[in-house]
This record gives structure tokens, sequence and C-alpha cells, in this order.
């Protein structure tokens, strides 16, 4: 994240709650995304995050991100009355999921018009 200037405007609490998560921001935000759409188990999830993203999160790789997102209240566990084990967002991770794409948009924009503006790809 960039650093903010004297006297500008803090960042929101959520925008703070991806970034402890390292290696792992990537897929927690790729879970979030998906679990936006409503609750979802592990294969559903992998699933659709291969359908809107393209990409194939390894079993322990999204674990692992579901047991962090869950620790810090971004997601939870739905009750199931089989073995799948859904999990929704929660508000907090909702708040957060929003911030971090919003961060992310800004840094997917410079990159954009920089690449436009030095290299005249549009």
């Amino acid at each position: 994240m960039p650093k903010r200037k004297a006297g500008s405007e803090p960042e929101p609490d959520g925008a703070k709650a991806l970034t402890g998560f390292g290696r792992y921001a990537g897929p927690a935000t790729l879970i979030l995304a998906s679990l936006a759409d409503g609750a979802k188990h592990g294969y559903a999830l992998t699933k659709d995050i291969e359908s809107f993203a393209g990409v194939r999160l390894a079993p322990g790789t999204l674990y692992e991100a579901l047991a962090r997102l869950q620790a810090q209240g971004l997601i939870e566990p739905v009750e199931s009355h089989d073995r799948r084990r859904p999990y929704r967002l929660t508000a907090v991770g909702a708040t957060a999921l929003r911030a971090h794409l919003d961060a992310q948009r800004r840094v997917a924009d410079l990159g954009l018009r920089r690449l436009a503006g030095n290299w005249g790809l549009t």
C-alpha cells in the first residue's frame, strides 16, 4: 500500500484487513469475492474462482486462507447437514473486500494510465 501524505484521510479499517495475509492476500481476495455471491463450501469455491479468475487454488492454499479469514472474522461457517462445510461472508468481510478492491483498482488505474502515457498501450 502506498504511504499516505500527512494530513490526508486515513484508510478505513477494512483496507487493513487483508494486509496481514502476505502471500495469501491473492487467495483471500478470490475467496471473499466468491463468497460475495453467497455461501459456498470448499469445492464450490474452487470451481467458482476457477470460472471467474482462471485460477485453481490448491486445497492447502484454499483451506489455509479459509482458516485465516475465519480467524479474522471476515467469513463464518454456515450450519450444514452433510459433511460439506460452507462459509459465508460477514459484514466485516464485505467491508474489507470493498476497501481492498478499491485500493487494487487505484493501483490498476495508475498502471494503465502509465502504460498508455509511456508505452502507447491502451
